[in-house]
């Protein structure tokens, strides 16, 4: 039998009902935000993705999904959406619209790394990116709108991490400051981080392995190298979060995994994830479209979430989420089977969510109606075709009213909110 290929997987019913509920919510909060869609295609060419990400990052040099199209052009399924929209962005000339670029999406993203819990090679984030400002002003509102989505599809108890990494003034001091700190430690790191120490070194300080974390904490911190502009612009954006009162932990070793990044990055982290708790990351990346060969100034800030992970930190309130099947109907016999078709489909037409049983007895109509989780059984035998007289069965209380078809209508007007 042939199964889905390691690290995919097949998002099932009910699963794909809370999947299409969070993102009706997410892309509210990204309406009254004034953000627009943007959908790249999942497959860009390689130099995009090498060219921004970076070449000694995991992505690039151990991830990627790259292969030869058939003119010997080098394709790349799309690992990250930053590069793509960025790119998108150049190529159409988006900054002749009026204002700043406001965009987000909802896609797939692919990266060959060990398959674990919430890690897939197909995994799915919801991000945004807004391109035409360098002013801490929008660094603060994107965390503050991240914070406002994850609330409103109601995942709690979220910690935020902030700091900055500088700018291409002052991190070329604070890396010769860093580098220098790790050539007597070098080879007590893993195997990557000794690459790293001599090919990358902030990379180091993005490491995930236990072992290693105590020789980072005794490292330079960014914080103490900052120039007077990015210390300046990490202020602002801390006065604005804390005149909100979103509280955050500053954390100088929080680099993110992306070459691209400049001064603000952020992380949200939830506890139910276990030790690699990341729920989303971000943060501003000014020199982007330079890195992709562009002469116009397009500086950005953004945030990816990882979708996968967002539905995990929210499995407790799915498990517990209300059915979304309101009405279970229970034929017995054609001419109930028949009268059930049409009051289904009156029922659909104002809003309601309904699935017609099959034409069976009374207990084992009960018993399929009980295992799908309906909040009413509607209950049609002969005397009920004859008499226009039908029982509607509250499943949870048990509860017993006899409806006639207008009454049923006009108890059942519209969708009842299913919540995520």
């Amino acid at each position: 039998m042939i199964k889905a290929i390691k690290g995919t997987r097949d998002i099932l019913p009910p699963a794909g009902a809370r999947w299409a509920a969070v993102e009706n919510e997410v892309r509210d909060v990204f309406r009254v935000y004034h953000y627009g869609e943007i959908r790249t295609p999942i497959f860009e060419v390689s130099e995009l993705f090498s060219r921004s990400v970076g070449e000694e990052t995991d992505i690039v040099s151990k991830e990627m999904y790259t292969f030869l199209d058939r003119d010997g052009e080098s394709i790349t399924l799309r690992p990250e959406n930053t590069a793509s929209v960025m790119r998108a962005y150049l190529e159409h000339r988006l900054d002749q619209n009026a204002g700043i670029s406001r965009l987000y999406y909802i896609g797939p993203m692919f990266r060959r790394e060990r398959p674990q819990r919430g890690r897939y090679r197909q995994f799915h984030q919801i991000g945004a990116e807004v391109i035409g400002s360098e002013r801490p002003e929008v660094d603060a509102e994107v965390v503050v709108m991240v914070s406002d989505l994850l609330r409103r599809v109601e995942v709690k108890d979220f910690e935020i991490l902030l700091n900055s990494v500088g700018c291409k003034e002052c991190r070329p001091v604070f890396l010769a400051a860093l580098k220098s700190s790790l050539e007597p430690v070098q080879a007590n790191l893993c195997s990557d981080c000794q690459r790293r120490a001599t090919t990358n070194p902030l990379r180091v300080l993005d490491c995930k392995v236990p072992a290693d974390q105590e020789i980072i904490s005794t490292l330079p911190s960014i914080l103490d190298h900052l120039c007077s502009a990015c210390r300046g612009h990490f202020d602002r954006v801390q006065l604005l979060l804390n005149d909100q009162q979103l509280p955050y932990s500053v954390t100088p070793r929080l680099v993110r995994g992306l070459d691209y990044y400049t001064r603000t990055t952020f992380e949200f982290t939830h506890g139910e994830l276990g030790a690699q708790n990341s729920i989303l990351g971000g943060g501003r990346y000014d020199g982007l479209a330079a890195q992709l060969g562009s002469k116009m100034p397009a500086p950005g800030i953004g945030f990816s979430i990882g979708q996968d992970r967002l539905m995990l930190a929210l499995e407790k309130e799915a498990a517990s989420a209300v059915s979304s099947l309101d009405v279970f109907i229970a034929p017995m016999g054609a001419e109930a089977a028949r009268l059930a078709f049409s009051l289904a489909h009156g029922l659909r037409a104002r809003g309601v969510c309904v699935e017609v049983g099959p034409d069976a007895k009374l207990k084992r109509s009960l018993e399929l109606a009980h295992k799908l989780v309906a909040r009413y059984t509607l209950i049609i035998g002969d005397e009920e075709t004859r008499s226009g007289q039908f029982l509607l069965k509250e499943m949870t209380t048990g509860e017993q009213v006899s409806v006639t078809r207008e009454l049923l209508f006009s108890r059942f007007t519209t969708t009842t909110d299913h919540g995520i």
